[in-house]
């Protein structure tokens, strides 16, 4: 006799096609190429944003810090990512940003990655792959270099 379990669910969604992230993209499971865990990018987001609030307080007094801390954040995550793949806190942790080829992406995938990123919800939203939705909108992925 056939019972439900037999047929699946729609809410069961589809059946896992890897074991770890990455996997389906021919990336390694641990080491240099493999997928950067959330717990690493929110540690090197912390260090790139203290970096661009020590500027700002540099600059401006402190009721105007807020959005110019955004915006030197932006500035620095968008031409660092495009021109080396990486920011000060993605290098400090061993990750860097790559096209799916395994190049830099460039400077319009690092400004529209680092937009998309200052807006906060599609870098909250993840894939199998542990790619937001910055990433798979400019074709990069975030991954391990050490």
């Amino acid at each position: 006799m056939i019972d439900r379990d037999d047929l699946g669910s729609w809410m069961d969604g589809p059946a896992p096609v890897q074991d770890y992230p990455g996997q389906r993209m021919g990336r390694p499971r641990k080491g240099p190429g493999s997928v950067g865990r959330l717990g690493v990018r929110v540690v090197a987001l912390v260090i790139d944003w203290f970096i661009a609030l020590g500027f700002s307080a540099l600059l401006v007094s402190y009721d105007q810090q807020n959005l110019t801390t955004l915006w030197i954040w932006f500035g620095l995550s968008a031409v660092s990512v495009g021109f080396t793949g990486h920011t000060v806190g993605h290098f400090v942790m061993g990750l860097q940003v790559q096209t799916l080829d395994g190049y830099a992406p460039g400077v319009w995938r690092g400004v529209v990655r680092a937009a998309l990123i200052a807006v906060v919800i599609p870098a909250l939203i993840m894939d199998a792959d542990h790619r937001g939705l910055q990433d798979r909108a400019v074709g990069t992925i975030l991954v391990k270099i050490r």
